[in-house]
């Protein structure tokens, strides 16, 4: 399916949609850049999966940004069900009009001679109880129902029951859904749909069969440098080098929770503001816990500062 937004950025290669999330703050690799030209090509969504922390929710964010599109984010917990994600009918506005009804049913039963008169008289009534005046719509809903197209972000969809990956399914193959009551509902634009996904548990063939698959692991060196560079102001080459050097041979130990990319983003950020313009031990120490979440894991890097601070420090010398 050709691309069908007019009213968005249109994506014309894979180098556009590089410099079109560059431009945003998300430094993109060739493999990201190119699942988001092809989904939007092929009118597929990509299934992201990746550890915390690499940029999979801000891919979205940036892929709106950058087109010019609403973006709208279910964020999935366990026992989400359409009640919260598709739909749900307003109650209170159901039981307004079943007492205006109710006041006015002599002058509705009126003309009704006999029984089977007064009842399809109030068969017309009780269709409007579940027409669309009375559904309230939660974020798949509102998703089609852009005339321009959106972004729908599905997060953390492993953190969802494989029931609601059942619900899915028509959404994320034909951009559709079907609700008992009122029929067949087709987007006006089919959304862009990112969803994201931790790997906290195994996601159905069916789901995965609808969507582009995309990894993002933690980023090669230089470009966890070009992050780096585009998120934090004020970083001199030196101390963004180091820290990113640093930071890679953080990664080689066996820790509880690997700093993430936005945990080198913070760690920067702090590090310019106490003024650092390259890395020493003592300050590495004082601040290892902006890097590393758990204390296990602090106690675990202190032996090795020493040495990764050097090695950081020869590798910007001779990189």
């Amino acid at each position: 399916m050709a691309d069908q937004r007019p009213s968005a950025t249109p994506l014309a290669s894979i180098e556009a949609v590089e410099s079109g999330l560059a431009a945003q703050g998300y430094i993109a690799s060739r493999q990201i850049a190119t699942a988001v030209y092809l989904s939007e090509k092929i009118a597929k969504p990509i299934l992201v999966e990746g550890p915390a922390g690499v940029g999979k929710t801000e891919l979205a964010k940036a892929i709106a940004s950058w087109r010019g599109l609403k973006m709208i984010r279910l964020q999935c917990y366990e026992g989400l069900d359409e009640a919260k994600a598709l739909y749900e009918w307003k109650y209170a506005k159901q039981l307004l009009y079943t007492q205006i009804l109710k006041d006015k049913l002599g002058e509705v039963l009126g003309g009704a001679q006999t029984l089977h008169a007064a009842l399809d008289q109030l068969h017309d009534f009780g269709d409007v109880f579940f027409s669309k005046e009375f559904v309230e719509p939660r974020p798949l809903l509102q998703a089609l129902e852009q005339p321009g197209g959106c972004v729908l972000l599905i997060d953390e969809i492993d953190k969802s029951d494989a029931e609601f990956e059942s619900l899915l399914l028509e959404i994320l193959s034909d951009f559709q859904v079907s609700i008992p009551e009122l029929g067949t509902i087709a987007a006006a634009m089919p959304p862009t749909v990112i969803l994201t996904s931790n790997s906290e548990r195994n996601l159905g063939d069916a789901l995965k069969r609808r969507c582009l698959h995309l990894h993002i692991g933690f980023p090669e060196q230089k470009l966890e440098e070009r992050i780096v560079e585009s998120r934090v102001a004020g970083i001199s080459q030196t101390l963004r080098r180091q820290l990113v050097g640093f930071i890679h041979e953080i990664r080689t130990l066996d820790l509880k929770k690997q700093p993430s990319v936005s945990e080198t983003i913070d760690w920067a950020r702090v590090l310019v503001l106490l003024e650092a313009t390259e890395l020493g031990h003592d300050m590495v120490r004082d601040t290892l816990n902006v890097l590393l979440k758990y204390e296990s894991d602090v106690e675990a890097a202190l032996p090795h500062v020493t040495t990764f601070v050097a090695k950081a420090a020869r590798q910007n010398v001779f990189g």
